[in-house]
């Protein structure tokens, strides 16, 4: 029979890194970095869904991207090149504080870049920067609420009963209490981390499924939000890793009476915020009405598979098939705030990405619909713009 050492033996899933004693590398970093910083750089891979990083050492201290030097890496690791012509380019686009090494320290995301440096297949922040661009004076706002589920490293959720299920939901969601909250110190680890490095994190609860959680990133505008997003879902990762937990974007993790989830996605153009703004928000759903379909393609990596495990028109969610909407309707696509209902402007809730989406594509999708017609014309005849 396997015995654990582990102090922690009733979670035998934890990572085997992460029994390490933690204790014992405290003492290396503390130690001088000699006037040099380490700068990692991330990016995001060829599934489209997982990210890569590694670091690199310069002899100064970068204020902007733009003193960031250009990288490469071997793409065909990354499913992202063949091994005849693996390297591919990373190009710096955003910079933000490293919580895990402290300052001078800097984690930079960037572009992927192919051998004759156009966009990687996965790469859609350049295309979604292109539309932002366009939509610039019509000051798209995002903020994208990112449901996670944490899962020990064969999978189980995290704190469930290994032969059995938990209670059914209806106590978790924003609960308090052991019983309730499980991982609370990797969700306040993340927040914290998240606070440091500069991402724009507004809030964090516990979702309806048991070891299910949420932070909201925003309000961002343009290409900024799917920044801040994957940055932030990078730290998870990387808090997680510490743990000795795995932070799972499946959009449905465990089947049946469960919820599901999402990357709920918020929005407003200036117009909208202003008074007055409800008859353009009403009028962008109706353009989001016809675009149904476009935007279930566009709201998972796998064009809508993903999210027809969700989107059953049970546990939160609208149906996959059909548009809605509503005020206060959290099983409809388009959710108006009751507030905005009130108010008259404000902002929509669009409740169909999953959360495993790319944040870019989402926003850009959003912004073509929305604004733009899908060829990247302006088609709002002024009603939106200031």
């Amino acid at each position: 029979m396997w015995f654990s050492t582990s102090p922690y033996p009733q979670f035998m899933a934890l990572s085997a890194s992460s029994l390490l004693a933690k204790s014992v590398k405290t003492p290396y970093m503390k130690l001088d970095q000699n006037k040099q910083v380490q700068v990692m750089y991330i990016w995001i891979d060829g599934t489209g869904e997982n990210l890569r990083c590694k670091t690199r050492t310069l002899n100064f201290e970068p204020k902007i991207v733009s003193e960031l030097p250009e990288w490469n890496f071997d793409g065909s690791s990354t499913k992202q090149a063949e091994g005849s012509n693996s390297d591919m380019y990373l190009e710096p686009v955003a910079m933000f504080r490293d919580p895990f090494r402290l300052d001078p320290n800097k984690l930079v995301l960037c572009e992927v870049l192919k051998y004759n440096h156009k966009p990687a297949e996965t790469n859609l922040r350049e295309s979604c920067k292109k539309v932002m661009e366009k939509a610039s004076h019509f000051h798209p706002w995002f903020g994208m609420e990112q449901e996670y589920t944490l899962l020990g490293v064969d999978g189980h959720p995290f704190g469930w009963p290994s032969n059995g299920f938990p209670g059914p939901q209806g106590p978790y969601y924003c609960g308090v209490g052991a019983d309730k909250a499980y991982g609370r110190d990797i969700v306040e680890s993340h927040y914290r981390a998240c606070l440091y490095s500069g991402v724009n994190i507004c809030g964090t609860n516990a979702e309806v499924m048991p070891s299910q959680w949420e932070f909201q990133v925003g309000p961002c505008e343009g290409v900024d939000m799917g920044d801040h997003l994957w940055l932030a879902r990078f730290l998870l990762h990387r808090v997680c890793e510490d743990f000795g937990i795995v932070a799972s974007f499946d959009p449905k993790p465990i089947p049946g009476n469960w919820n599901g989830a999402g990357c709920h996605t918020n929005f407003s153009s200036l117009a909208m915020r202003q008074a007055g703004g409800l008859q353009h928000i009403e009028y962008a759903i109706e353009k989001l009405a016809r675009r149904h379909a476009y935007h279930i393609r566009m709201y998972d990596p796998s064009g809508g598979q993903d999210n027809a495990r969700r989107l059953t028109g049970a546990h939160e969610t609208s149906s996959i098939h059909e548009f809605s909407a509503g005020v206060a309707n959290r099983g409809a696509s388009i959710r108006i705030p009751r507030q905005v209902g009130r108010d008259g402007f404000g902002y929509m809730e669009d409740r169909r990405p999953s959360a495993n989406c790319d944040p870019y594509r989402v926003t850009e999708a959003m912004v073509r619909t929305c604004i733009l017609d899908e060829t990247g014309e302006d088609t709002s005849n002024g009603k939106d713009s200031e």
